[in-house]
């Protein structure tokens, strides 16, 4: 596939195939991804895999639960549009994907949120180009509770970057409307 079709086939996923991504192919996309470009080549990166749908909708309750808590809180008007989605009890926060990557990074690297989201580019262009489909949800990742932290096996070092659905997309939806760039100033 031409790098440029790939960008354009690189879409957010929310409708997943029942159908599971063998372990072997996540780890090929994973070598894909820690390609990407990270300061000082520190790869401040780990991987978690979760194909456990049991330990998926612990994680999804979870995440539910301390973002409902923190709208009631903080009510923050970007958030507020998810409630009506995120108090119904069969919503799930990773719209039933078979497999959800953590990509973490390590909390003393001052550059490790921007070097794990390259990471994540990477990831989800790879798993384009092998036909599976993403979507990073950012409701996935507002885990406090510390023995669901160990039993995924996110450790005190890290935190969570990117948290990306993965799987056979059931369809890929069409590239959205994107606003021109705004150039701010060209100093020749």
């Amino acid at each position: 596939m031409e790098f440029r079709e790939l960008l354009k086939k690189r879409r957010a996923v929310r409708e997943f195939e029942d159908r599971q991504v063998q372990v072997s192919l996540i780890r090929e996309i994973i070598h894909d991804s820690i390609l990407a470009p990270n300061a000082s080549n520190a790869q401040p990166w780990a991987f978690i895999l979760i194909n456990n749908k049991g330990i998926m909708k612990r994680i999804s309750d979870e995440s539910k639960k301390n973002i409902l808590n923190e709208l009631e809180v903080n009510p923050q008007p970007n958030l507020m549009n998810y409630k009506p989605i995120l108090e119904d009890p069969e919503f799930n926060v990773f719209y039933n994907a078979p497999c959800v990557i953590y990509i973490t990074g390590l909390k003393d690297k001052r550059s490790a949120t921007v070097d794990c989201a390259l990471a994540a580019s990477y990831f989800m262009l790879s798993a384009a180009d092998r036909g599976l489909g993403t979507c990073w949800i950012d409701l996935g990742a507002a885990i406090k509770d510390p023995v669901l932290k160990k039993d995924i096996g996110l450790g005190e070092d890290y935190h969570i970057v990117a948290t990306l659905a993965l799987g056979y997309p059931v369809r890929i939806p069409g590239t959205p409307p994107r606003n021109e760039p705004n150039i701010l100033k060209i100093v020749e």
